[in-house]
This record gives structure tokens, C-alpha cells and sequence, in this order.
């Protein structure tokens, strides 16, 4: 059952809503040439008629419709249209001189389209424009061919730019003027015989803009830029921006260090703790990407990033960077509590090993390993997708934001930060226990303690930093105002990167082991280079090398590199013993 109104005026105003007309006759006008209001709102209308001989027309409601096209004949002549509202439809072509001749119309609604491109030509008049909702609508606005527009509400925060200054905030103003006029259309509506009486509150509506002074004009635009989309430079002030591109370095140099000392170092043994912190840096490396990616294009777009905005934003690049930033902290945190969790069970293995005078039982097993760090990675894999694939808001640098409209959102946004907070409290629960099992036996080997208490480092700095991180995240999420966008910018680009610097830093300076793997990968590195010199000299006309003599050589300055780690390895340990016997003393 469909309910419909079908109302006329004797001053000239028609409704029919809701009705399910699927066309108008063409000869509609040539019966009502003193029409002044025409409503149409929320029918079936696929095709418009030509309206040019209704010169009196001064408002045509068509929202809520299948209009598809808009052609140039259809409001030629409408010389006294000030309303045009066709929100709500299909419109995806708009023909060049579709609004010629419209030197009256103030307020155009398209709203809610397909619209790919807007001719401008005939709306120099317009004081209202509304074109939120059409996505695919991405070229920007020239300020002059709008030059009396005043309320706007366009589909990107980057075609704001030209109209309004780059340092005003939040302009509230905009969005409830235009409801608010919606509200009165609407309530003056309902009786009938009041029209003229709406059109002489539109006249002054409009007088009071003309009055205005020039030097007073003022556009309010939404969505309004801001810290998140930027006008004029992608990462801001200079801290930021130098911060950005020092992490950036050290992320990507550091991570892929610890990579080739665990990984490729021929003094290196994979053991599961190495291999889940060889991993740890290879997710961190992503992060690194995701830093320089955001350098890069605040280089390319500087000054001038409004122009770039939107096409940054929706390109498959600025998705994929956001996919491994959020990808990277989230398979970080979950393998660095694998590892915090194995440090624990091998530290309680091997106390009871202690017990028993028995050498079994505390390594965990190499298949339970693999499935735990597989969990990790899927686990990191499926927090990450849904938001990128929603399409939640994503800002200009590629990570999805809070919602205030979208319960569904903030309620995975709270949810993955009380995760995050259980995964720490996990970690710190798993290393309170190890310490007080530790403390009364002795341990293991010195690579163990090596181990344990780098992991301990890890979880002790990246807590640390996870603090502010989620502070300001649930501040953000429950709209409380403990700090502005330009704070939580800050904490974004370069707090949060950080625990991918500093867990790499932690291995290579404060981990002998590290030190030794990396002069050992150094050595074989420089033995195979001066090898691949030497055969291509003698390939060039010098006498044939031999290659058993060759490898042999790598392979004694291999392990001679390898026993000089293990030397330095003892001679570190019997200092160390040496302090502790004296500290007894």
C-alpha cells in the first residue's frame, strides 16, 4: 500500500508525492503556464519534459527519483527558477548548457548522484550547492565560476580549498543553515494558501546576502580541511615532517639489518626466539614503507596538495600503504606476545629442567611454533581488511578514521584497542611470572638470557609507546576533547612508528649476538665479492683460477669469522662472570 499527496494552490503550486509517476506528459506546462511551485518528490520519474514553457516556475522538487539525465532543453527559459532540487536520483550526465540561462537559480541540490563531472556554465548566481554523495565526482571547483556561493556541501574536503582559508576549522555554520532553510521550506509547506509568503522569506533570505559587505564574504564549506586532509602540505610543520622522513630511514635500514643477521648470517642459528624476531622486523620494515610513502608524496605535493588530495586518497597505492601500516602494528603486537609467551614456557622448562638434572623439555616444539606464528599473521590479516574494504572515512594518510555515524565502526575501533590493551597486559603478565621462576634458578645458557632479556627491552619500550597511542584513540573514538587533531596528527605520524625504530635499535646495539652475525654476514660478503672480482679477471684474459681453491678460502674465512664471534661470545661471558663474582665478594 503506497500513500500519496496531490495538492494545488490557487497561487500556482502543485504536489504529487509519492504517486509511482514513472513520466510527465510534455504538455504539462502548456496547461499550467502560471505554475509557480512544482514538487515531485518521491515517485518513478526516469525522463524530464521541457519545462521552458513554464516561465513562472520558481521551485522544481524532484528528489527521490530515477532521473538519469539531465539535457539541455529541459529548464530552458526558466528565467524566475531560484530551487532546483534533483538530490536522490540517478543523474550521472549533465549536458554543457544544461543550466544556460538560469540567472535567477540561488540553490541547486544534486546531491546523492552519479555524477563524474558538473558544467558550471549558468550558475554564476548561485548562493547554495550541494553535490555530497556523488564519490565519483572528483575534479575541483574553480572559485570564479561561483563567485556568489556562500553554503556548500561538496563530496571531498580538498575542493573546499579554494574557498575558504586553509587555516579555518571546523565551520558548523554551513550544514545547519542549509537544514535549517529545509526545515522552513518544509513546515510552510504544509498549508498550501502560505507560498507567497515562503517566497518573500526566501527574498529576504537572499537580500540579506546582498547586503552583506564584500569584504565580509564568507563561504561555509563542509567537509571542512583540516590536520587529516590538508590543503597546502600533507605532513604539516617541519618536525613532523623531518620526523616522518628520519623514521622513515631508520625503520627501513634498521629492520632490514636485524633481518640479514637472523636470516642470512652464516654465524646465525634460527632458533624459534630469533625467528620471531626476524620476523617482528620483517612486519616492522612495512611500517618504514608506510612512513616514506607519506614523505614521499608531502615532497611531491608540496605546497599545492590540494590539487592531488583526492586522487592520492582514492588511489590503489595510498589503500595499500594503509593496509600494511595497520597490517604491521597489529602482526607486530601479536608476535611479539608469541614471543613474550615462548620466552616464558622456555624459562619454566628449563627451571624444571634445573630440578630434574634432565636437559628435555624446555624448547617448545617447532610445529607448535609455526601454527602460533601463523595465527599471527591471519589474525593480523583479518583485523586489517574490513576497515580498508568498508571504506570508513580514510584519511590522507591512508588509515581508516572513526565514525560518529557509524556505530558498527566505532564499536571495532573500541574493541581492537581493548584487544591491543589485553595483548600488554598478556606480555607483562608473562614476564612477571618468568621473573620470579628465574630468580631462583640459574639460567639456561647465555644466549637464553641474551634472548629474554631483549625481549624483555621490546615489551617494556613498545608499551611505553602504546600508552598515548591508545589515550588518544579512545579520547578520539568517545569524542572527548582531551586533545585536538593537530595533537593526535602528531601522536599518529610520530609516535606510533616509532616502536618499529626502536625494537631494531634495541637488537643491534645492545645485543652482542647481533654484533656477531652482522661482522660474520660482513666478512663472507666481502670474501664472495673479492671471489666474484677475481673470476671475472681471469675470464677477461688472465689465468684461470681455481675454484676448489676458492672455496675453500670463503669457506676458512667463514668459519674463522665465525670462531672470532664465538671467542668474543666466551671472553664476554667470563667478563661478565667475573663482575658477579666480585659483586658477591
Amino acid at each position: 500500500m503506497t500513500s500519496h499527496a496531490v495538492s494545488a494552490t490557487a497561487d500556482g503550486g502543485m504536489t504529487i508525492t509519492g504517486a509511482q509517476i514513472t513520466s510527465l506528459p510534455s504538455y504539462m506546462c502548456e496547461q499550467l503556464p502560471n505554475l509557480q511551485l512544482l514538487d515531485l518528490s518521491y515517485n518513478k520519474i526516469q525522463t524530464l519534459p521541457s519545462f521552458s514553457d513554464c516561465e513562472s516556475l520558481q521551485k522544481i522538487d524532484l528528489h527521490h527519483n530515477e532521473i538519469e539525465e539531465l539535457r539541455e532543453n529541459t529548464f530552458t527559459g526558466l528565467m524566475t527558477l531560484r530551487s532546483l532540487d534533483l538530490s536522490w536520483n540517478r543523474v550521472s550526465s549533465v549536458k554543457p548548457n544544461s543550466f544556460f540561462g538560469l540567472t535567477a537559480l540561488s540553490k541547486l541540490d544534486l546531491s546523492s548522484n552519479q555524477l563524474s563531472s558538473l558544467p558550471l556554465t549558468g550558475l554564476q548566481s548561485l548562493t547554495h550547492i550541494r553535490l555530497v554523495g556523488n564519490e565519483q565526482l572528483m575534479e575541483l571547483i574553480p572559485r570564479e565560476d561561483l563567485p556568489q556561493v556562500r553554503l556548500m556541501e561538496l563530496p571531498y574536503a580538498f575542493q573546499c580549498c579554494a574557498f575558504i582559508s586553509c587555516e579555518k576549522r571546523e565551520g558548523e555554520g554551513g550544514g545547519l543553515s542549509w537544514e535549517r532553510e529545509e526545515a522552513a521550506d518544509s513546515s510552510s509547506r504544509d498549508p498550501p494558501f502560505h507560498f507567497s509568503q515562503v517566497d518573500q522569506d526566501w527574498d529576504d533570505f537572499l537580500m540579506e546576502f546582498e547586503d552583506e559587505p564584500k569584504p565580509q564574504h564568507s563561504v561555509h564549506c563542509s567537509p571542512t580541511p583540516g590536520p587529516f586532509r590538508p590543503c597546502i602540505r600533507l605532513l604539516g610543520s617541519w618536525m613532523i615532517r623531518g620526523g616522518v622522513w628520519l623514521m622513515a630511514g631508520i625503520s627501513l635500514v634498521a629492520n632490514g639489518l636485524v633481518v640479514f643477521s637472523v636470516f642470512f648470517s652464516p654465524a646465525s642459528m634460527v632458533t624459534p626466539p630469533k625467528l620471531l624476531i626476524g620476523l617482528l622486523a620483517l612486519v616492522n620494515g612495512l611500517m618504514g614503507v608506510w612512513s616514506g610513502w607519506l614523505a614521499v608524496v608531502d615532497a611531491w605535493t608540496f605546497g599545492s596538495f590540494w590539487r592531488y588530495g583526492v586522487k592520492w586518497e582514492s588511489s590503489f597505492l595510498c589503500r595499500l600503504s594503509g593496509f600494511l601500516c595497520v597490517f604491521a602494528s597489529q602482526t607486530g603486537l601479536f608476535l611479539l606476545t608469541v614471543a613474550a609467551l615462548e620466552r616464558c614456557l622456555s624459562g619454566a622448562g628449563a627451571t624444571q629442567s634445573n630440578k630434574t638434572d634432565s636437559n628435555s623439555g624446555h624448547s617448545l616444539s617447532p610445529l607448535f611454533m609455526r601454527l602460533s606464528i601463523c595465527l599471527c599473521f591471519l589474525l593480523g590479516f583479518i583485523i586489517t581488511l574490513p576497515p580498508l574494504i568498508a571504506g570508513h572515512s580514510s584519511s590522507s594518510f591512508c588509515l581508516p578514521l572513526s565514525s560518529s555515524s557509524s556505530s558498527s565502526f566505532l564499536a571495532f575501533s573500541v574493541s581492537l584497542v581493548l584487544f591491543d590493551s589485553l595483548c600488554f597486559l598478556v606480555m607483562t603478565l608473562a614476564y612477571t611470572r618468568l621473573y620470579c621462576r628465574t630468580t631462583k634458578a640459574s639460567p639456561n645458557s647465555d644466549d637464553e638470557v641474551v634472548l629474554t632479556r631483549h625481549v624483555a627491552w621490546l615489551l617494556f619500550s613498545d608499551c611505553l609507546l602504546y600508552l598515548p597511542v591508545a589515550f588518544l584513540s579512545f579520547s578520539s573514538l568517545l569524542q572527548l576533547p582531551a586533545a585536538g587533531p593537530e595533537a593526535a596528527k602528531g601522536v599518529l605520524l610520530l609516535v606510533a612508528p616509532l616502536p618499529a625504530c626502536v625494537n631494531p635499535l634495541l637488537y643491534l646495539l645492545f645485543n652482542p649476538l647481533a654484533r656477531g652475525e652482522l661482522s660474520s654476514l660482513a666478512a663472507c660478503t666481502c670474501v664472495g665479492a673479492v671471489r666474484s672480482k677475481l673470476q671475472r679477471r681471469g675470464a677477461t684474459g688472465g689465468r684461470q683460477l681455481d675454484s676448489t681453491y676458492d672455496e675453500d678460502a670463503e669457506k676458512q674465512s667463514c668459519d674463522s669469522t665465525q670462531a672470532l664471534v664465538v671467542v668474543e661470545g666466551v671472553k664476554e661471558e667470563e667478563e661478565q662472570q667475573s663482575v658477579l663474582v666480585a659483586h658477591h665478594r
